[in-house]
């Protein structure tokens, strides 16, 4: 059960991990213990469409993470969402990636069992029913987008759950959380790209989440011939993960919050 307290919280930010810091702070706030729901608005890309970033917010998160015996890194849940590695070794061959991933996931998930046993969202997303013999919901999108790009918007959605394997009386389950994307090519030759969640665990994942999203969106854009320009994730219910009065946590804190700071000082006299 969620708190009635709970309440909407809004973020837009050209950066990934100041929008990730505005969330992880504000459930680090008293009396805060889960914000419903959540609305994310990400608008930071360069030309190629990789995120802004704040490197040292990541790297001091993961080196967090790593302490406080997480398993997953931030590239680590980034690579459920996209496998930016796969699409690298495919020198960015479209059909070589799709077919490099699939042929590869039960590897993929004898490396990793308990995180994909039940199945990855890049997986659903390209192989929805499995063992490599799967509707590819990226590729239809593409081919779809290339046979007539003014057609409904509603047609360039994608679902990564699947009621008939994800309806379950286990009490917790580490997949899925998102549950579906879509992308929406905007007449400035830019592509939105729209998530969202049941819920998601902010300082476990949250960023590896949003980083994941980002390359995907970035992967969509480009095959769409366009740029992406926004990356908007919805969360029914974010939760803190973490204990608020760990030392630790609240020396990353107040560097987020100093890093936050410097960023809305910088716009400021910009």
């Amino acid at each position: 059960m969620i708190n009635p307290s709970a309440r909407p919280f809004a973020v837009e930010r050209d950066n990934l991990s100041l929008a990730w810091g505005d969330v992880f702070l504000r459930l680090l706030s008293s009396g805060v213990k889960e914000i419903a729901p959540l609305s994310i608005s990400i608008t930071g890309f360069s030309n190629d469409g990789a995120p802004t970033e704040n490197d040292e917010i990541r790297k001091r998160l993961d080196s967090l993470l790593e302490q406080k015996g997480v398993t997953i890194d931030t590239e680590t849940v980034a690579f459920t969402i996209f496998p930016q590695e796969y699409w690298e070794l495919a020198n960015k061959s479209r059909g070589e990636f799709f077919s490099l991933y699939r042929e590869s996931f039960t590897r993929i998930q004898d490396w990793s069992p308990k995180h994909n046993k039940r199945g990855s969202y890049f997986q659903r997303l390209v192989d929805y029913q499995g063992n490599d013999e799967g509707h590819n919901q990226l590729e239809w999108i593409l081919e779809e987008y290339a046979r007539s790009p003014t057609q409904r918007v509603s047609q360039f959605q994608a679902t990564t759950f699947n009621p008939l394997l994800d309806h379950s009386r286990t009490a917790q389950l580490e997949f899925p959380c998102l549950q579906h994307v879509s992308f929406v090519p905007m007449q400035d030759g830019t592509l939105a790209m729209n998530a969202f969640y049941a819920t998601q665990q902010i300082f476990r994942k949250g960023y590896g989440n949003y980083l994941g999203l980002c390359r995907l969106g970035a992967f969509m854009a480009a095959e769409m011939g366009l740029k992406l320009g926004r990356v908007f994730i919805n969360v029914g219910v974010a939760k803190m993960d973490v204990r608020k009065t760990d030392p630790e946590i609240e020396q990353f804190a107040e560097f987020v919050k100093q890093a936050l700071s410097a960023a809305d000082e910088g716009k400021k006299a910009a």
